[in-house]
């Protein structure tokens, strides 16, 4: 983006560590959390972008009769802002193929598992349920297929003995605060763009399962 800075508008449901960990690096990544929008009133993420002095606004998907009515709104306020890209932390709605289209190849989100094993909820059990030996997170460019979009990059931890699903979704969450932040300056320093539906770094076309940071 050459010397302006990345306008990046943040989504978020819940108690937003994402986001706090993408304020707390935007000083020196190139980018600027322009404002933040939560679909729960009651999102501790909102008081995280007050105390940092970044407006903020509810869009209270209760309070639409439709999930195209709450989309339409969505992005009208989004819009609203001019960003350069739209970044998911924890945002809990799945969101329609009219605004995932609008905001194609500007809109990413980080997921708590390596995808494509476990897309949706629940997925810190899942992976012990399966007996799996490792764990993670994924940053990738939203699609409408729910957690389908093209991967761009995989922070893997191990599984411990005997670990809960509490304790196991506490050290993706280190990952995740790592991961997401690097992966939006990416885009911010235009290394990082989506070109016919697949993720580019650097000029190169990056392979299906994304960049894997293992730790």
């Amino acid at each position: 983006m050459g010397d302006q800075q990345c306008c990046v508008v943040v989504l978020i449901s819940g108690n937003g560590n994402n986001l706090q960990a993408l304020i707390d690096a935007s000083s020196h990544s190139g980018y600027t959390i322009s404002h933040v929008i939560s679909n729960n009133p009651s999102a501790f993420g909102l008081e995280r972008a007050k105390r940092c002095e970044i407006s903020s606004s509810v869009l209270n998907h209760r309070d639409f009769g439709t999930r195209g009515d709450f989309d339409r709104a969505l992005q009208r306020a989004i819009d609203n802002q001019s960003p350069d890209l739209v970044a998911l932390a924890g945002f809990m709605r799945i969101l329609g193929p009219e605004i995932v289209k609008n905001f194609s190849g500007r809109m990413l989100n980080i997921h708590p598992s390596l995808l494509p094993k476990y897309p949706g909820i629940n997925t810190h059990q899942r992976a012990l349920d399966s007996g799996d030996h490792e764990h993670g997170a994924t940053v990738h460019f939203v699609t409408e297929e729910l957690d389908g979009g093209p991967l761009i990059a995989q922070g893997r931890i191990p599984i411990n003995a005997n670990e809960t699903a509490q304790e196991l979704s506490a050290r993706v969450l280190i990952k995740e605060q790592q991961l997401y932040p690097t992966v939006v300056s990416w885009f911010a320093s235009g290394r990082l763009y989506l070109q016919n539906d697949q993720a580019v770094m650097d000029g190169a076309k990056l392979p299906r399962e994304g960049l894997q940071i293992i730790s």
